[in-house]
C-alpha cells in the first residue's frame, strides 16, 4: 500500500511538471512581462489569454511600457474599458509562428488592424519585433520594443 502511494504521489508529481503553461503563465515566467500581466489582470483579460485560443500575443516589454510616461501609464491602467481595448489590440485570433509572418494588414481581437511590415526586420505598426515563436499551450508570443496603440 505504501509502495503504491509513493508510485502514485510520483506520477501524479510527474504529470504536473510537464504541465504546458498557457499565454499568461508562460509571460509571467519570463520574467519581463511584470507590467503587461498587471495590465491584464486589471482589464479582466487574464481568464480569456488562459483560454483555450489559439491567441498570437505581440506582448509588450515592461522597457516598452516605461517608454509611456508614468502618468499616462497610471491613468490608463485605470480604465478598464481603453486598457481593455489596447490590450486586445496586441491578440491575433490563431497561432501565427514566425515563419508564417507576411507583411499586410492582420485583424485583431480588438476589431481594429495593426499593420505588419517585413522589411529590415518584422514591425508591428512601429513596434519592432525583438523575440519570436515562445511557445504556450494555447498559442504564441513575439516580443515587441513598444506599446501599440488601436487607432
Amino acid at each position: 500500500m505504501k509502495k503504491t502511494l509513493i508510485s502514485l504521489a510520483l506520477t501524479l508529481g510527474a504529470t504536473l511538471a510537464v504541465q504546458a503553461k498557457d499565454i499568461v503563465d508562460t509571460a509571467v515566467a519570463a520574467g519581463n512581462f511584470k507590467t503587461l500581466a498587471t495590465a491584464l489582470q486589471a482589464a479582466g483579460l487574464v481568464d480569456t489569454l488562459k483560454g483555450k485560443g489559439p491567441f498570437t500575443v505581440f506582448a509588450p516589454t515592461d522597457e516598452a511600457f516605461a517608454k509611456i510616461p508614468k502618468d499616462q501609464l497610471d491613468a490608463l491602467l485605470k480604465d478598464k474599458a481603453k486598457l481593455t481595448s489596447v490590450l486586445t489590440y496586441h491578440v491575433v485570433p490563431g497561432k501565427v509562428m514566425a515563419k508564417d509572418v507576411k507583411a499586410g494588414k492582420v485583424k485583431t481581437v480588438q476589431g481594429s488592424e495593426l499593420t505588419v511590415t517585413t522589411t529590415g526586420g518584422v514591425k508591428v505598426d512601429n513596434a519592432n519585433v525583438t523575440t519570436t515563436d515562445i511557445v504556450a499551450d494555447n498559442g504564441v508570443i513575439h516580443v515587441i520594443d513598444s506599446v501599440v496603440l488601436p487607432k
